[in-house]
């Protein structure tokens, strides 16, 4: 068996040459031989293992037993494995403090770090291991950016909470918090609610960002089919992983890289199933970074030419019942991928099979889960891309989330410059019905990191608001439902409309339309632009490098 794995990629090119091939060579060898590489293993793929586990991140303790399943199966199909950690942030602990300025550069972290070791180290190949937000974008981008052949494994979600006969999910804590301001929980209970939301290892149970990005990545190609919505204590996704380390072989052996699977065909595929999903808005930010790097032409309207098209069919928490679980049984995004297929455009995956072949072999195991084109929850897409004089460079909202009352709303503008701000006024109840509550600041330059708004906006749901929109240039959690629109362009920090918007001035939304305006006569928006002044704020470190390279969020924000 050893000299067959050894014939297999005797005529492949192997960067890992660069580092063990002739007698120029012997130094970097040795170094080699003191890790207990053996002679054999010098003429075989050397496949590095970017793993993101660690001990604060409820999506990735876990994640070390999934690298040793990987480790396995690169071994057994005659690769070499090399693990290198990579950092990850959980959101949800980061989320409502100084904290989540940090979330969105670490993006850009992790992909400077995969490339710095896959390059320096000349690895033939790549397995990126991950679950959370920030973390899988952050991968994808290292694989399209490096472009040696890659492989994605997503650790999958957790179980659902439970309490008194209802499915939980981390949500209903944050909405929770809402509840006791409004004294209409006490804290004991939310302590008890605490205790039983969140039962062990994984991502978040709904379709927030990390169960969103980990569809994406299955859907693009780049994660063995299947594997997104696998929980993260199945035995199954131990196989997988095992899988997973199996498949880069034939990649690397086939010269199979990710931009010939990253390409504009795959992901508008995977934004008609965000669209089919409802996906969270943080994906409109993280594939068009994916694109930027990869050099593939995908804008706003992308995305918004899809939603006309694509049916919202899955109803998933937090606009719905259904958690990642519930998708999974009902056959996961194969499923969908299936019930999708005539709007597919086909492509290939890292599976080897290409997409439309995945989806002829799905079984659809539930038809109130993964509903019928006949029978969607809507029918458009579940995110919608907006635009108008108080957002000209455009503004995403999950209208999966929006009760079709709000969907279109016309008030005045409550403006608070920063999250702090709008939370305290939103706790001291100064919030009315009708209001539209815009937090400025808070862009990827002016936040500077584009912080989510999950707090206020679970506030706002926990004190029992119906009428009240909520605006910003930053961003929401994939856990944030109703009337929420986020990363509107251009910021205020470079004195996009947003900018300029005053206490009582009059928004209208109307999400028929596409449309979001700040209702003043052109004089008096180019007057107040004139007078306009950016605040000054005295950064350092990481966040003061961000603020001064990072673009703005309608072209991915990303860093330049």
């Amino acid at each position: 068996m050893n000299s067959d794995l050894k014939k297999d990629f005797r005529n492949v090119h192997m960067r890992s040459d660069e580092v063990k091939t002739g007698y120029k060579r012997a130094p970097n060898r040795a170094l080699l031989r003191s890790l207990g590489v053996t002679d054999r293993e010098m003429e075989l793929p050397f496949i590095g293992i970017a793993n993101a586990y660690n001990t604060i991140v409820p999506g990735h303790i876990h994640l070390r037993q999934l690298a040793e399943k990987v480790r396995e199966g690169i071994t057994a199909a005659g690769g070499v494995p090399f693990e290198f950690g990579v950092i990850g942030i959980c959101d949800g602990i980061a989320m409502g403090h100084e904290g989540m300025r940090y979330s969105l550069p670490s993006r850009e972290n992790i992909a400077d770090s995969i490339e710095l070791m896959a390059q320096a180290h000349r690895f033939d190949g790549l397995v990126c291991i991950g679950t959370c937000d920030k973390i899988v974008p952050g991968m994808l981008m290292a694989a399209a950016r490096t472009d040696i052949p890659s492989i994605v494994l997503t650790g999958g979600p957790m179980l659902s909470g439970f309490q008194d006969g209802k499915d939980l999910s981390l949500i209903e804590i944050f909405e929770g918090v809402g509840k006791v301001a409004a004294g209409t929980m006490s804290e004991p209970a939310l302590c008890e609610l605490e205790r039983c939301a969140m039962p062990g290892c994984g991502s978040c149970q709904g379709l927030y960002t990390a169960n969103t990005m980990a569809c994406m990545t299955e859907a693009m190609g780049m994660s063995l089919p299947g594997c997104a919505a696998i929980p993260a204590v199945d035995a199954a996704k131990l196989r997988i992983a095992r899988e997973t380390g199996e498949a880069i072989l034939p990649l690397v052996k086939k010269g199979i890289t990710p931009r010939k699977i990253i390409t504009r065909k795959s992901l508008r595929n995977a934004i008609r199933v965000d669209m089919a999903l409802g996906g969270s808005t943080n994906t409109v930010l993280h594939l068009m970074a994916l694109a930027m790097e990869a050099d593939i032409s995908l804008t706003l309207e992308d995305f918004s030419s899809l939603a006309g098209q694509i049916p919202h069919i899955c109803y998933m928490q937090p606009s719905g019942p259904h958690s990642m679980q519930t998708l999974h049984r009902a056959g996961g995004i194969p499923a969908v991928l299936k019930r999708l297929e005539k709007f597919l455009d086909d492509s290939p995956t890292v599976s080897g099979k290409k997409i439309l072949q995945v989806a002829k072999a799905a079984q659809i195991r539930n038809d109130e889960v993964i509903r019928t084109l006949k029978n969607p929850i809507n029918r458009e897409g579940g995110l919608k891309i907006l635009s108008g004089t108080l957002a000209p460079d455009g503004a995403v909202v999950k209208s999966a989330a929006v009760p079709k009352d709000m969907w279109k709303h016309k008030g005045p503008a409550r403006v608070f410059d920063g999250e702090d701000a709008a939370m305290k006024a939103i706790l001291a109840r100064k919030i009315r019905e009708g209001d539209v509550v815009i937090i400025r600041y808070e862009g990827p330059r002016g936040g500077p990191g584009m912080a989510e708004m999950l707090s206020p906006t679970s506030a706002l749901m926990g004190f029992g608001y119906k009428k009240v929109v909520l605006l910003t240039d930053g961003r929401f959690s994939g856990g944030t439902r109703g009337p929420c629109i986020g990363h509107i362009a251009p910021e205020a920090a470079v004195g996009g409309p947003i900018a300029i918007v005053r206490e009582g001035d009059i928004i209208e939304v109307d999400l028929f339309k596409r449309r979001l305006d700040l209702l003043l006569p052109k004089k008096e928006i180019d007057m107040r632009k004139k007078s306009w002044k950016p605040p000054h704020r005295t950064l350092t470190g990481v966040l003061a490098r961000y603020a001064s390279t990072v673009g703005q969020a309608n072209l991915g924000a990303i860093q330049r």
